[in-house]
């Protein structure tokens, strides 16, 4: 059965099926890289995290967002992220 879409002011959000929790946390980081593969226990996380493509409504531009109960989790994952 597919998960349904998630619609934010910002984005509309497909929930990855690998998600561990159903939420979209308050810290974010939209990365313009939709075919990437982000593989969130890579990155140690203190809490949790969720994963989602998305769309940003702004510019229409297609991506993942990777959403973070805790700030530092945020921090750390912009850090890592290296997408080549």
């Amino acid at each position: 059965m597919a998960t349904p879409t998630i619609d934010t002011p910002e984005y509309m959000l497909y929930p990855s099926p690998r998600n561990e929790h159903r939420v979209v946390f308050e810290h974010q980081c939209f990365v313009p890289y939709p075919y990437a593969i982000i593989h969130l226990p890579d990155f140690d996380f203190e809490g949790r995290a969720t994963l989602f493509s998305a769309r940003r409504k702004a510019d229409d531009k297609n991506g993942q967002l990777v959403t973070c109960e805790l700030e530092i989790d945020i921090l750390r994952f912009e850090r890592l992220f290296d997408p080549e």
